[in-house]
């Protein structure tokens, strides 16, 4: 066994691990970054990237389909999956080799291997110890879950599997109404699947607010999605034909494949976390306000981490803690200030509290909300986008939540963030001019409408 010792050592190469690993290199920390797989995580690989590619080339595909509504002649002739593939790859490929010349360019030391916390102050990868002479973070990310007694495997996907399927099947259940099953539900339809999904909860995006949820299925309806909310699975079984599912009430549903969408767990079993005094719970690092475990010297961020399982949330964490562990005394990240986007078609993207959590911590009287509805906004009439933009507020207060629905929105969520993360007041915003004709200026238009003055909305 030898040993080399470093300032910081980073267990997890993702979004979250990265981003400590460069920020402590710019702070003048010596750093290894210990990574089993490739660079970048998760988001790079299996998630973010490339599930987004995809989705573009579904919007393409859409385009296709509808433009004569424009006058524009073309006609769709139907998805090309390796063709696709190798898009999205490329895609991918230019973004992984940018994030290696990053981590050269530091002089960030990459370990390759499958790390294990020996104690809290060192990480052992196959025959070497790399000691953290200052700290350790834990940044190893999160898997996919599934239900009890439900295994991946056949044809019973978990995403990363339904990112490389070797060709399109006809029909798909989606078992989930979270962002994975409908951003999957969105794309396979636009390439042509019949789709259907299950809930277990009353409505689809579950976590964000309530009329967001109503809108995006009516959307899917629209689109020819089949959306079951409020339906619990049963049983699972599957044949070389397809997969049966049976439901707790009604008839059980057929297709080629079955989607298991329920989340993502914590990446933290067999890795040492435990026994070297790191706390779990439920498979999550507990940490403080700092990201500090109660291990002194060992952080963890990311989806370890209980909380918004986002890329941007762990890639913001990973910065805090290296400025933290450098004494910079960095403003933490609090959950409600980070934006959240399904990237489905429409997209849905939101910052804040939803209405009804207003009205909890708040109280009922306390909250006022304004929906502005983008059939009054000039771009989204050009690129055949429909939604609304919806801000919920203290009464005589500041904004405490912002919430869109409608194709791009996710493009309009940084000002969202501004406006909630610094407590703005209507009339501090409403001022401000938006560019026209853009997309931005619905919420300029909410914001003039909840300050007292609306102009393109009716009365």
């Amino acid at each position: 066994m030898t040993e080399s010792t470093f300032d910081l050592v980073v267990l997890g190469g993702g979004s979250g691990g990265y981003a400590a690993a460069l920020r402590g290199a710019e702070l003048g920390f010596s750093v290894a970054l210990v990574e089993e797989d490739r660079l970048g995580g998760t988001c790079l690989h299996s998630g973010c990237i490339p599930t987004k590619a995809l989705l573009h080339a579904a919007e393409v595909a859409e385009m296709s389909r509808h433009a004569a509504s424009i006058g524009i002649r073309a006609s769709f002739e139907g998805i090309d999956l390796p063709g696709v593939y190798a898009y999205r790859d490329g895609v991918v490929d230019r973004l992984y080799k940018g994030l290696q010349g990053l981590v050269a360019a530091h002089d960030v030391t990459l370990v390759r291997g499958r790390g294990h916390l020996v104690s809290p102050a060192a990480v052992r990868v196959g025959e070497v110890v790399h000691s953290a002479a200052v700290a350790v973070v834990l940044a190893t990310g999160s898997v996919a879950r599934s239900l009890p007694g439900l295994d991946f495997g056949g044809r019973v996907l978990s995403s990363t599997q339904a990112l490389s399927l070797p060709e399109l099947p006809r029909s798909a259940i989606i078992l989930g109404g979270g962002v994975i099953g409908v951003e999957f539900a969105s794309l396979w339809r636009s390439f042509g699947v019949d789709v259907t999904i299950v809930e277990a909860l009353p409505g689809l995006v579950p976590n964000e607010d309530r009329s967001c949820g109503r809108a995006l299925e009516r959307a899917f309806r629209r689109r020819g999605i089949t959306v079951r909310t409020g339906v619990r699975v049963a049983a699972v079984e599957q044949d070389a034909k397809g997969v049966s599912v049976a439901l707790a009430e009604g008839e059980p549903l057929e297709a080629d494949v079955l989607l298991v969408a329920v989340g993502r767990g914590p990446r933290t079993a067999g890795m040492g976390f435990e026994e070297a005094g790191v706390t779990l719970d439920r498979g999550f690092v507990e940490v403080d306000a700092a990201l500090r475990t109660r291990v002194p010297g060992v952080y963890a961020v990311g989806d370890v981490v209980e909380g918004l399982q986002l890329a941007h949330r762990g890639f913001q964490q990973g910065i805090f803690v290296a400025e933290e562990i450098a004494g910079l005394a960095p403003a933490p990240v609090p959950e409600a200030h980070i934006p959240r986007v399904t990237y489905s078609d429409p997209e849905v993207a939101s910052v804040g509290l939803t209405q009804a959590q207003a009205e909890e911590r708040l109280g009922a009287g306390r909250v006022e909300c304004v929906e502005y509805n983008l059939a009054g906004n000039g771009k989204s009439q050009i690129i055949g986008a429909s939604g609304f933009v919806k801000l919920v507020r203290e009464k005589d207060g500041p904004v405490v939540g912002v919430h869109m629905v409608g194709a791009r929105v996710g493009e309009l969520i940084a000002e969202a963030q501004l406006a909630v993360a610094w407590e703005a007041h209507p009339g501090d915003v409403a001022p401000l001019v938006h560019a026209h004709p853009t997309q931005n200026e619905a919420l300029g238009e909410a914001f003039l409408a909840l300050a007292g003055k609306p102009l393109h909305t009716h009365r």
